[in-house]
């Protein structure tokens, strides 16, 4: 009964309730025309649905996104031919496209009809913020009679997807040279070099070019062999990605986890845009999808969800099997894991990280430097320590000793107050050595500690905190990591006087 009634608007209800009131009360004072009108009014919504039910509209559409893939912020422009190919003109329409609910509202539409062959332009902008891939349709439409009394509902099956990337940054592209990328003229010097006797020829394979056939070592061997690259690896990048829900944190859009995307995305688009292939490593190993390196990772980037895993062992496994440029985006890592991802590197071919620090994340007014605090707490302290003996004394070197002054002429007093100041300034100076030792020796943070084994192992590191600009840890990594200044593994930083 709900759904028979649901045909009908607030105006056809009202209808039918007034004309079978009518007709009751016609019938039971026996008011023959009271009882016409109560008639006209049940029959005037039957009749309008079975018009509206009856007709055979056959309508057509086609949805259209303009782009298709957007990144997170962006705003894509939705289009809809709806177009008449039945042999009678539609009434009322009302056409709602299906938007999911991170998009925004839905959109609708009321169209006094569409003529016999005739068609309507329909067009609205959808914009997230938030990345994913979501469905667009199916469109709805409900047709309504000339009286609005009824509205049938028609639904279209075909669907569209928008995929939302992450943010992507445009990044210098002074960091790689030509010797990280293996073009230009390093390429050209170091091929030249190796001139045609020192080619190490492999087993011809579906797919090589036949301008790469090496025609000596094919009727040496009795089989075609062509020339191996030799730096086949400075053509491709390994981008390892952190995804394990541990090693981040921070929700929504300002966590360590989306900007830890958001830098993978860049740097993988970076890359590809300097004519490199690659491939998209996690920790829970190695993405394969149909493409080209750019959809890969705009694709599977857009869809990716932090991981339950603890450990980088499945993403490392993957980069010591294969070859090319490393690149990796962590969170949070314990000097184990370092020394793990430390190890991945091989046959000294160029790597590089970007190390999150992640704790920044979680500060609300903002990244504090680890040293800066710990120079701030010390200061903190040597002022507590040496107001404890007085202000005055607080601002008296504790290297420095005033000579005692000769007791005279009711100087007494003014005597023994100088030896209470000197004692005061005794425990000023004492507060303050030890607050300067804290500021001269803090212990490296979990970052700083990873940092450091990479550096030491050949990697180039750059330590990015929350208010890091993406595009200044990308110029980090143009360093050489000779031209940084050590870090002792003992925690002490580099020229601290204790």
């Amino acid at each position: 009964m709900r759904s028979w009634l649901a045909a009908f608007t607030t105006r056809g209800t009202s209808f039918l309730a007034a004309g079978a009131a009518a007709t009751l009360a016609g019938l039971f004072l026996g008011e023959r025309d009271l009882i016409s009108v109560g008639i006209l009014l049940l029959v005037l919504p039957l009749f309008s649905a079975l018009a509206a039910g009856r007709a055979r509209y056959r309508l057509s559409c086609v949805r259209s996104l303009s782009p298709a893939r957007v990144a997170a912020g962006q705003t894509t422009q939705v289009r809809l031919h709806l177009e008449n190919v039945s042999r009678l003109p539609t009434g009322l329409l009302l056409a709602e496209d299906t938007v999911p609910y991170a998009l925004g509202t839905r959109p609708r539409y009321v169209l006094n009809g569409i003529e016999r062959g005739g068609s309507r332009e329909l067009s609205y902008p959808l914009r997230s913020d938030v990345r994913g891939k979501f469905e667009i349709g199916p469109l709805e439409i409900r047709i309504a009679d000339s009286f609005g009394l009824v509205e049938l509902g028609r639904s279209f099956s075909s669907c569209t997807t928008l995929v939302v990337t992450p943010k992507v940054v445009a990044l210098p592209r002074a960091v790689l040279t030509g010797s990280w990328v293996g073009d230009g003229e390093g390429r050209a010097r170091t091929a030249a070099a190796a001139g045609e006797d020192d080619v190490v020829p492999r087993a011809y394979r579906d797919g090589d070019e036949l301008r790469r056939v090496h025609w000596r070592s094919t009727a040496r061997y009795g089989e075609l062999m062509v020339r191996r690259e030799e730096q086949q690896w400075r053509n491709r990048v390994l981008l390892l990605l952190d995804t394990r829900r541990g090693a981040h944190t921070g929700s929504g859009p300002a966590s360590s986890f989306e900007f830890a995307v958001s830098a993978a995305a860049s740097i993988g688009m970076h890359l590809a845009h300097e004519g490199l292939d690659g491939q998209l490593i996690t920790d829970t190993g190695l993405i394969t999808a149909p493409g080209v390196f750019e959809d890969v990772l705009l694709n599977s980037l857009a869809v990716i969800k932090p991981s339950r895993g603890r450990d980088l062992s499945a993403g490392l496994a993957t980069l010591r099997g294969s070859s090319g440029l490393l690149v990796a985006v962590t969170g949070r890592l314990s000097p184990g894991t370092a020394r793990q991802l430390a190890a991945s590197r091989r046959d000294a071919r160029p790597a590089i990280a970007l190390l999150l620090d992640v704790p920044t994340w979680d500060e609300p007014d903002g990244p504090v430097n680890g040293h800066a605090a710990n120079g701030t707490r010390g200061g903190q302290a040597a002022a507590s320590n040496g107001q404890g003996g007085g202000g005055r004394a607080a601002a008296v070197p504790a290297a420095t000793e005033r000579p005692a002054e000769p007791a005279g002429n009711g100087s007494g007093g003014a005597v023994k107050g100088e030896v209470g100041g000197g004692a005061d300034r005794g425990r000023a100076g004492r507060g303050r050595n030890r607050a300067a030792n804290g500021a001269a020796q803090p212990s490296l943070s979990e970052t700083g500690q990873a940092a450091a084994i990479l550096r030491a192992a050949g990697w180039r590191v750059a330590c990015v905190d929350a208010g890091t600009p993406l595009q200044v840890a990308w110029q980090q990594l143009g360093v050489p990591a000779s031209a940084k200044p050590p870090v002792p593994e003992t925690g002490a930083l580099p020229g601290a006087a204790v």
